[in-house]
This record gives structure tokens, sequence and C-alpha cells, in this order.
């Protein structure tokens, strides 16, 4: 039987359409599904310059297909609404002016029904535009891709904004349901595996989907170096507030220091005591802390005082793609919706686990240009590039991660005092 969309298409091409399509409706589906046990009014939190309220999120997402595809190869596009290019601009300069990020808590207005049916007009017509003629699905197709890694980016985002907002109301409100129950893990004694180094090759080239802050792939010299096993845990972590970590100067950048006596850092963000036992917020409630669960929502500075504590130091983001490179994509995902981090499943206590899933992991990295690297032309071109400036690198995704958007090579980055994120720690040390 031949098949016709648009105009007759290879079997290639009608599977590439196919695939495009199921991908957009399922990622494009996934990001409502993840409201799902909030409130209209939930929604419409901010509770810090560096979150955004899951409505905005939303809108957000369907603003980027419209702005980048829609309006540039569809003639004479009309806008969905015309206000919506002012109100859901993140930060593209080249896009045009942009509601103040601090106060998108403030826009009750679009309500929530008007963004769920922009997002359903824009899907129709981005769909539309996938069946449309063979020469447009061309140049579009590289950017519905990175439209739908944009939005799992946001998904992972509306996860960890609302449990922000949610964690300063007084009652600790459950909104999210384990897939299943699990029973608190033993963790195995912290052990090390050693690698070798030597020259390497880091980065990611090709045609497959990447950011362009993971290429061009080059050679990097690694001196011989080591990786502990598992990430490090509450129990350990709580041994590190116990000694009074929280309190040492002499374990702590200057920066950090000065930001942990600001702050009044005691514990992790999210969690609280009572009567004398350790609590942390998720967004499954308020749980028990469970003692071999990976230590997460804690900032680089953080991170590296416990790595002085332990007598050890942070990986480099090059020891950690090393280490990675052969390691199978698996872990706790978005997908297996456990909501927080849960103890290492061991296969083979001589490899290394949880380097996938579970928490981001702080490296001592920072967040710059690898040689050969140039900023794209346009508004596309301020995707990654401009923030490359006092941040850190993090590797190997979380809970809230969707897995399709990582890879061996992805580079997540972070200020070094931010803490809402699912960040955690695995320690090197030199050989």
């Amino acid at each position: 039987m031949e098949l016709k969309l648009g105009q007759q298409k290879s079997k290639l091409e009608i599977n590439n359409i196919h695939k495009l399509q199921q991908d957009f409706n399922r990622i494009r589906e996934t990001t409502l599904q993840l409201t799902q046990g909030l409130t209209a009014e939930d929604m419409q939190l901010q509770s810090m310059e560096d979150a955004s309220p899951t409505k905005w999120h939303l809108a957000h997402t369907t603003w980027f297909f419209e702005e980048f595809i829609l309006k540039q190869h569809i003639p004479d596009y009309k806008s969905h609404q015309e206000q919506y290019g002012y109100l859901f601009n993140s930060y593209y300069e080249a896009v045009g002016n942009r509601h103040q990020r601090p106060l998108r808590g403030m826009l009750s207005r679009p309500p929530l029904p008007d963004v769920i049916e922009y997002r359903r007009v824009i899907n129709q017509k981005i769909l539309e535009l996938i069946n449309s003629e063979p020469s447009t699905l061309s140049t579009i197709i590289d950017l519905v891709e990175l439209g739908l890694h944009h939005e799992m980016q946001h998904q992972e985002l509306l996860q960890t904004d609302i449990l922000h907002a949610l964690s300063i109301h007084p009652f600790f409100p459950q909104v999210k349901n384990r897939s299943s129950k699990q029973a608190h893990g033993e963790s195995a004694a912290l052990q090390f595996k050693s690698f070798q180094g030597g020259m390497i090759e880091i980065g990611l080239s090709g045609h497959s989907f990447h950011y362009d802050c993971e290429g061009p792939r080059h050679q990097y010299y690694q001196h011989p170096f080591a990786l502990s096993k598992r990430l490090i845990n509450n129990g350990e972590w709580l041994e590190f507030i116990q000694d009074k970590g929280y309190r040492t100067a002499t374990l702590w950048l200057s920066e950090g220091w000065a930001c942990n006596q600001r702050e009044n850092w005691q514990a992790p963000l999210y969690w609280h005591q009572r009567d004398g036992k350790w609590f942390q917020f998720g967004l499954d409630g308020l749980q028990p802390i469970d003692l071999t669960a990976p230590v997460c929502h804690i900032s680089y500075f953080e991170a590296d005082a416990f790595a002085s504590w332990a007598g050890h130091r942070l990986p480099k983001e090059q020891e950690w793609e090393l280490a990675s490179q052969s390691h199978p994509m698996e872990g706790n995902f978005l997908e297996q919706q456990h909501w927080r981090p849960l103890p290492p499943r061991w296969q083979d206590q001589s490899t290394i686990a949880q380097l996938y899933g579970d928490v981001w992991e702080w490296t001592q990295s920072p967040f710059t240009p690898y040689p050969g690297f140039k900023i794209a032309d346009g508004a596309i071109g301020e995707y990654n590039g401009k923030f490359m400036c006092g941040q850190f690198v993090l590797r190997g995704g979380s809970c809230a991660t969707p897995i399709q958007q990582m890879r061996p090579s992805y580079r997540n980055f972070f200020y070094p005092h931010q803490r809402w994120q699912y960040s955690g720690l695995r320690l090197a040390k030199d050989l």
C-alpha cells in the first residue's frame, strides 16, 4: 500500500515523520502529566527568583515552538496572542523585550485554561507543519528536536521549582505518590575504582542530538585518578553534620563560607529535624531520611566542603565522562516516578553504581567552552554560550531527569550556591 503525507515520501521519510510525531506528542503530554496533583493556585507560585511558576513553564515551552519554528517557517504567520512573546520569553535578547524574571509569579493572566489552550493550538500547528512538504520538514526537524529537548529540561525544572514553592508551606503537602514503595537499603562501605588516564577524548561530535556546549570532541590528557563506586549518602552526610562540618570554616571555600554564614546553612535543603530525628521533604511529602539514599539538594560549596572533610576532592568533568563512557544508560530517572533518589542497586560491586540518575553530581570543573567552541548565530546561540561564566558543571542526571535527555557528554550547569536542584556528589582522588 502506498502511503502519502502531503506528497509522496520514501519509507525512511515516513518513519522519521512518525517517530517525530510520536516523540512530540509523548513529550508534550508528559509535561502536562507532571502537573497532576497540583491546583491552579499551586501552578501560580514563584517562591524565588531562580524558580518559575508551573504555569509559566507550560507557556514558555509552547512559546519556544511558536517563536523559533512557526514564526520562522510559516509565511505571514499570525501569533496566537501577541502579548505572549513578551510574557513568556525567558532570556533571548535577540527576540525582544520580556517580562522581569523575578515577577513571573505575578502573572495571574493569562489564566491556566488559556495556557492549556495555547499548548493545544500550537501542538496542532507544529504537527501540521511536520506533515507538510518534505522540504519544509527538512528545515524544521532539527529545531523540533531542539524544542523537545528544551521541553525535557523544563520538565525537570517544573518539578524542582514546585518542590521549592511547596516546601514553604507549613504542612508539607504531598502531591505525588511513588510508583512503588522502596525499602531502605544497605550501602556498601565507600570504595574507589581506579582509572589509568592518559590521552583521552572528551565531548560529543557527529549527527546525534547534543547541545553546542557538549562539543567539539577533543583530546584531553588525564592523570591517573579514582572515583568512589557510589554516591555519598545521607548517613555519611549526617556524620559531617555531627562533626560540625557546617561550622568548621577551614573546610570551606571563602565564598562558600560567607554564603554558609549568610544563609545559616545547617543541613541540606529540605531537611527538617523533629524530636531529634531527621526528615526530608519531597514531592511525596515529608519522609524520614533514608540513610542509604544519596544526599541531595546541596550546593557546590557544601559538596566541596564535604570532600575536604572526607580527605578527598570532587571529580573533574573529564574524569566523570571517562568513567561513564562504557557504563549502561540506566538509573533512577523521571520515568520511574520515585520522586527522590534511591539507595544504590548493585549489580557488581567491582563497578561504579549510580553514574546516571538519582542526583546530578557536582564536579570541580567550571562551565567553560571546549577548545574550538563557537556560539551559533542568532537567538539559538544564546542557549548555552552566554552562561559560561561563574557556574560549575554537573553530570549524570537525576530522579527528575527524562532518560531520553541523557548521554555521557551532557553538561548541566548551575551557580555554586544553588541548592534547589537534585544535586549531590561523588568523591574523587588522585593516584
